[in-house]
């Protein structure tokens, strides 16, 4: 038999399980998945931040129907519509409007969920260098999207947090 992986749902009331849902089946299976690092300092230390290639996007809509999961970067369901991050080209492809150009930057070491002070960290320093910050925290990474024009000024401002 061959498995698709169809939706993965990790389940806060069983830590270490997930509901795999199969176009058929409903399976629980235990995920042997690490936790992230929740020292602070550990974090700093070992930031090493990433830019991503590419131009992205914030663009607003009221639903997906023409829009590949694919190209999506990240979406959240808001009360007034659906935000979505995008590559710069796929916003333009769909005709979707936009009126900030962003820089990706993803921090490569694994935070934890539940680290504290990480944020604030990095959003004080890229401040203190009046950077704006749009921050996108994923099970093993944070990302950060910043004005195309300032990420190189990121990168630097992020790198000296190891220092």
């Amino acid at each position: 038999m061959v498995w698709r992986l169809y939706r993965l749902c990790v389940t806060n009331a069983n830590p270490g399980y997930a509901l795999v849902l199969n176009e058929r089946e409903l399976v629980f299976i235990y995920l042997n998945m690490p936790t992230g690092e929740t020292n602070l300092n550990t974090l700093l230390k070992n930031i090493t931040p990433a830019l991503n290639e590419d131009d992205y996007v914030y663009c607003t809509t009221s639903s997906l129907p023409n829009i590949n999961a694919d190209d999506i970067i990240a979406f959240f369901k808001e009360q007034e519509a659906i935000t979505l991050i995008l590559k710069k080209e796929t916003a333009d492809k769909l005709n979707l409007e936009y009126s900030y150009v962003a820089a990706w930057i993803t921090l490569t070491i694994h935070s934890s969920l539940e680290a504290t002070g990480l944020t604030a960290a990095f959003a004080t320093s890229l401040a203190k260098e009046n950077i704006s910050c749009n921050v996108v925290a994923a099970y093993y990474h944070d990302h950060i999207f910043v004005a195309k024009k300032d990420a190189e000024r990121a990168m630097a401002t992020l790198k000296k947090l190891s220092e």
